[in-house]
Parts: C-alpha cells; structure tokens; sequence
C-alpha cells in the first residue's frame, strides 16, 4: 500500500499562506464522525508480522489485477466559513502500472492561487507515480514498525488499527496512525505528519487521508492537508476523488477472484 506524496502535498500547501484559513467544513467532521466507536481489544493472534505480509500478498495481487482507471477530482483551497477560494476540476486518468494524467474541465478562483497551490500539486502526484518516490512511501516492513493498539469499525469497514513508526526521518515517510480493512487487509484510513520537518516555515503538517473499495479494489476517497505555517497560521488543502471507472482484472480473469484479496 503507498501512501501519498506527502512532501510535495505539504510544500505546496504551504505556499497558500495569506490567502486562505483553515478549513473545517461539514465533510471533515463527517470523517470524524466515522471514528466515534471504540477502540476494541486486537483479536487473538495477530502480530506485526502477520501484518505485514498479509498487506504484501493482497496488495501485490490488486496491483497485478488493475489495469487501470479513471475518476472525478476535485481540488479546493477554503477558509474557515467553507468558502472555495480556489477550485480545480479534471479527470484522472491512471494506466497501469504507472501512467497518469489529468485533464483539466473547471478551474476557478485568482489566478494566483491555482499556479502556486492546485497544479504543482497534480503535477507532483503524476511525476511521482513512475518514479522512486512511490515505493519509497509504502507502508512495509522496511519502512515502518507497526505498533498494534487495537480493532475500530471505520464506516462499513472492520480494521485493525496501528501506530506507525517510521524507521527513518526521510521525507516521503510518515508518523501516525493506520486503519487496514480486518478482511482484505488494506489501507481504510491514514493519518499523521511527515517523518522530518519540511522547512523552516512549515511548523506542522497534518494530513487525513480516506480510502473506497470499488469492485475489489481500494482507492483514494478523500485527502485533507492542514499545515501549521509560521507567521501565517493554519491553512488547508482539500482532494475528493469521486466517479470512478476501473478497468480490472489484468491476470485475473473476473471480480470473484478478488473475493479473497
């Protein structure tokens, strides 16, 4: 499983500074609302280990089974009222196993603001789909501990929940928490902030990242970047991934064969 791009996420967050304030609208606390059950007691035998390779297995065997997709992205800088001072619109277009572009069909907002804050955005996700930053942030036993703490029901989804440790302060990693789905062992959730401090300016970035299972496969549902900036506060940076079109199955020939994932 592989996280996002934090680094180029938070740095370009954090060029939205005396434009905008932070961003707390309804759907945040809905995604909040989603974590008020309780922190269970982790079933009997489960280990790090177990983890771990369970997440290889699966996640090898959708990356193997996706040939490709299309979705929806919306991408936002609001204040504090939920006022959208910037707005991009666009298709993403991913082909496997590492191609995807985005095609602009809405834009608006200063013009300032998009250059600086929403484009290098999309361009970084892009330029990071083909290269070593992808495998740099997932989420294995080369990179993390995992510190089991427990079961939680996130929305539909049983998940066991873990404190993650990153094993080095290297800049495409990350401290926090994840939520992996209890019966296809993948990302449901993903909080925290980046392994190192970014620069000088950016104090803190935290960012909430939420995952959909779409005919077998989990994709990204909805990213919030929130960054304490020095001098200039909180701000935000929002990406709804909706309306998406999956083109399956690669070696595997129906979507029964990804019941077990």
């Amino acid at each position: 499983m592989a996280i996002p791009n934090f680094k180029s996420t938070f740095l370009v967050a954090a060029t939205i500074v005396a434009m905008t304030t932070l961003a707390v609208d309804a759907r945040s606390q809905v995604s909040q609302q989603e974590l008020a059950s309780p922190l269970d007691p982790l079933r009997p035998g489960t280990s790090e280990n177990q983890l771990f390779a369970e997440l290889a297995t699966r996640n090898e065997r959708r990356s193997a089974a996706l040939l490709g997709y299309t979705s929806l992205r919306t991408y936002q800088v609001v204040d504090l009222k939920g006022k959208v001072h910037a707005e991009e619109i666009g298709r993403m277009e991913y082909h496997a196993p590492d191609q995807k572009t985005f095609v602009v069909t809405f834009e608006t907002g200063p013009g300032v603001i998009r250059p600086m804050a929403l484009n290098p955005r999309i361009a970084s996700e892009i330029e990071a789909a083909s290269g070593k930053q992808h495998h740099d942030s997932s989420i294995t036993a080369e990179n993390y501990n995992l510190n089991l703490i427990g079961e939680q029901q996130v929305g539909y989804y049983r998940c066991f929940v873990a404190q993650a440790i990153p094993k080095r302060r290297d800049k495409y990693l990350f401290e926090g928490k994840v939520w992996i789905d209890a019966q296809d062992f993948a990302g449901v959730r993903i909080e925290g902030h980046p392994a190192r401090k970014l620069s000088f300016w950016v104090e803190r970035a935290d960012f909430v990242r939420q995952y959909q299972k779409i005919g077998g496969f989990w994709l990204p549902q909805r990213d919030e970047t929130l960054v304490q900036v020095r001098l200039y506060g909180k701000k935000a940076l929002t990406i709804d991934h909706q309306d998406y079109s999956v083109n399956p199955f690669g070696k595997y020939q129906s979507a029964e064969n990804l019941s077990h994932f």
